[in-house]
């Protein structure tokens, strides 16, 4: 039973990361279509909307990379102590 709670844990962390991912694009392209059609704003908008969606993204990306790391080095340090305390 642990095995599937894990694996909907992992899931779930899947389908979190994917969404954290696209919601900045989706958004800086809604806001280029609302200056468009109502602002009456050229489509050239949307090539640095996308831009700016992209630098969202990654940004999303650099932070699980450091929390990822972070829980790594937690867990190297919590199997050392546990090493040395065996031995």
């Amino acid at each position: 039973m642990k095995n599937w709670s894990e694996i909907i844990k992992n899931l779930t962390m899947l389908s979190q990361l994917g969404l954290s991912f696209i919601t900045p694009l989706l958004l800086c392209v809604a806001v280029c279509w609302w200056l468009t059609a109502y602002m009456g704003v050229g489509g050239w908008v949307y090539i640095p909307g996308f831009f700016f969606g992209l630098g969202g993204s990654f940004t999303v990306a650099y932070k699980l990379y450091l929390s990822v790391m972070n829980r790594q080095k937690k867990e190297e340090k919590k199997k050392k102590v546990s090493f040395n305390r065996h031995s």
